[in-house]
């Protein structure tokens, strides 16, 4: 019985071993490497009270298997101290590596300074650019200002080339001073721009009203230039009316009307153009009318410019394609008809063809005469010009220096440079009248914008190439430069119809009133300094 007793003992505390060995082994398996060197120290006086009985209890379970728990605390701390060299060496392998690749970067940093700069400074000014264009092309009176400022630059230019280009032929001409031409085209300019100011302080209301009556108006004037007494001819274009002591040549006019009159009727008949009869009636009779009454007063080059801005105005206003192809074949057959039917035409054509080679020595008026001196007074220019005043073909070397071919005469002055430079500001001027179009949502804005594009642009584009041999002689002012007060007053007053139409951009009148408060702010200061 005491064995047995003793026996039970023994069973009873390897049990308890067994529990107290598990509970312990567990910590140390998920502790850190710290914790486990100290889960092996109390492990082991656990373990001691189990040789009571003489056997070896400590490493066997009540099982009579091996118990585990030491050897995994063990275990855990080999691998712990394993995980600490291994790392040790991996952490410094990587150091190593991150110091070197440092050391790289600055060495190639310090190479390649002056490459990297470069393109940061141009990439800079470049965003600087544009954001400024940005901010600039976003500003309500942007386009107003354009559209202004140009103008007032090619009418100054004009006044100063007109002077310098007809200075000889005037002193020449019996007026006896060199400024008579000057002073007629001075007094042209400023009827002109007043009229811009007045226009481009009319409501777009306006301009729908006023759109019928002066193309009636218009259209009446052009078919006065037929009256016997009344009509004038001048260098075989009967266009003119005699007033008094001027001459008008209502053609001029009539273009500004054209283009009023189109966009008002395209605008109303929108959506209606898909049958022939909204189609033809009324826009087609009109502009017949009004090209016929210029070609039949033997001025075929206004009736292109007229052409051009009828095909501009209908493109821009929808009209239908068959009709347009129509519309055109008529016209051109119409051109075709007076060229054909006109020797004056047909040599003006065959001289621009041939230039100076068909003109002999005996011939020096020649069909080509005029062109070619042209050339001559471009050629003789050079990069920089000859100098303002110092032109060699004005001295009546060049017929129409001030007029219809000053385009000749600036490049012979001013130079290559100086004709790239008009060439510029009409371009710009084109840019303002395009951002006109695109920034409106009436359609009439933009129909009767898209005519005044054709009447300016178009015309100072054929103007320069017949200057410069690319077209035959037409006899087109070139807009705000030439000599001709019919010519400049129309101009400036198409330019009015523009700065109205530029500001019904939204946003452009309450900028205008902002500008106006400052403006009567700084007169204010002025006038309470001035008391002082």
């Amino acid at each position: 019985m005491g064995r047995q007793t003793t026996a039970k003992a023994d069973e009873r505390r390897r049990r308890k071993l067994a529990k107290t060995t598990t509970s312990a082994s567990a910590p140390a398996r998920s502790t850190t490497s710290a914790s486990a060197p100290a889960a092996t120290k109390t492990a082991a006086p656990r373990t001691a009270p189990a040789k009571t009985s003489g056997r070896k209890t400590a490493g066997r379970t009540t099982t009579g298997r091996k118990t585990t728990a030491p050897k995994s605390a063990a275990e855990s701390t080999k691998r712990a101290g394993s995980a600490r060299t291994s790392a040790q060496p991996s952490a410094k392998a990587t150091g190593a590596k991150k110091s070197a690749a440092s050391a790289e970067s600055r060495q190639t940093g310090a190479g390649k300074k002056p490459s990297a700069k470069n393109p940061s400074v141009v990439k800079r000014v470049w965003t600087a650019l544009r954001e400024d264009y940005s901010r600039f092309s976003a500003y309500p009176l942007t386009t107003y200002y354009i559209i202004l400022v140009s103008v007032l630059a090619l009418t100054g230019l004009g006044l100063v080339m007109v002077l310098s280009a007809s200075s000889i032929t005037s002193y020449a001409g019996g007026a006896g001073s060199s400024f008579a031409y000057f002073n007629k085209q001075a007094l042209f300019a400023g009827v002109g721009l007043a009229l811009m100011v007045v226009a481009s302080f009319m409501p777009l209301s306006v301009w729908r009203r006023l759109a019928w009556p002066a193309m009636l108006v218009g259209l009446a004037m052009q078919a006065a230039v037929y009256v016997p007494g009344l009509g004038k001819s001048a260098k075989g274009n009967a266009n003119w009316i005699g007033l008094g002591g001027f001459q008008i040549q209502p053609s001029e006019f009539l273009k500004v009307a054209l283009a009023l009159w189109l966009g008002f009727t395209l605008a109303q008949k929108f959506g209606r153009l898909t049958t022939f009869g909204h189609a033809m009636v009324p826009v087609v009779p009109g502009v017949l009318a009004a090209v016929g009454l210029v070609v039949g007063g033997n001025d075929l080059g206004t009736g292109l410019v007229f052409i051009a801005m009828a095909v501009v105005c209908l493109f821009i206003g929808g009209f239908p394609i068959k009709y347009f192809l129509l519309l055109g074949s008529i016209l051109a057959a119409a051109v075709v008809f007076f060229v054909l039917t006109s020797e004056n035409r047909l040599n003006r054509i065959k001289a621009m063809l041939t230039g100076h080679a068909d003109q002999t020595a005996a011939d020096t008026m020649g069909q080509a005469w005029q062109s070619n001196h042209g050339l001559f007074s471009l050629a003789s220019g050079g990069w920089f010009g000859v100098g303002l005043g110092a032109s060699r073909e004005k001295w009546s070397w060049l017929p129409e220096a001030h007029n219809d071919f000053i385009f000749a005469i600036i490049g012979e002055e001013l130079g290559l440079v100086g004709s790239l430079v008009v060439v510029f500001v009409f371009a710009v001027l084109g840019y303002g009248m395009v951002r006109v179009i695109l920034r409106s949502d009436n359609l009439m804005v933009q129909v009767a914008t898209a005519g005044f594009f054709a009447l300016i642009i178009g015309q100072a584009a054929i103007n320069i190439g017949v200057v410069t041999g690319l077209l035959p002689v037409i006899g087109l002012p070139l807009p705000f430069v030439s000599y001709g007060g019919s010519s400049i007053i129309a101009s400036l007053l198409a330019i009015g119809v523009l700065l109205s139409f530029a500001r019904t951009e939204p946003g452009a009148e309450e900028a205008i009133i902002v500008h106006r408060d400052r403006m009567r702010s700084s007169f204010a200061v002025l006038a309470r300094k001035r008391r002082k």
